[in-house]
């Protein structure tokens, strides 16, 4: 599992149009799975991500697995969407039980999203990934 975690002044997730999440000041959180994760790399990632006590946008972004193969990108390590949407849904309750529900957002999974953030003064960006 790969997490992207981008500090922001504030967040938004738009499908269609429409605004289906947003943040004021917290972590904008893009979220890659691995055909092999498990449920431990899901509490990982939860547990350094919710150290820092800010809300927080989870995206799942499969892209983050993309592997360039010639003049292609290439996903085949990426979890299968038929895999990947309920164990999306299992991180972002594992979100929500070990912080406060209000203060974790999420996208819709396998929409085509468009993010907009608003960085902080200072930018600050982590990048955690399970072995």
């Amino acid at each position: 599992m790969k997490a992207v975690v981008q500090r922001v002044a504030s967040a938004s997730v738009e499908v269609e149009g429409r605004t289906v999440s947003a943040i004021g000041p917290g972590l904008l959180v893009l979220v890659g799975l691995h055909d092999s994760d498990a449920d431990s790399d899901a509490d990982y990632i939860c547990r350094k991500v919710m150290q820092r006590n800010y809300e927080v946008l989870l995206v799942s972004q499969f892209t983050l697995y993309g592997i360039l193969k010639g003049n292609k990108p290439d996903f085949h390590v990426a979890m299968s969407p038929d895999r990947a949407k309920p164990f999306y849904a299992s991180l972002v309750e594992k979100f929500e039980k070990s912080y406060r529900p209000d203060a974790v957002k999420d996208g819709v999974f396998g929409a085509m999203m468009k993010r907009t953030y608003r960085k902080p003064s200072t930018n600050v960006m982590h990048v955690f990934r399970t072995i």
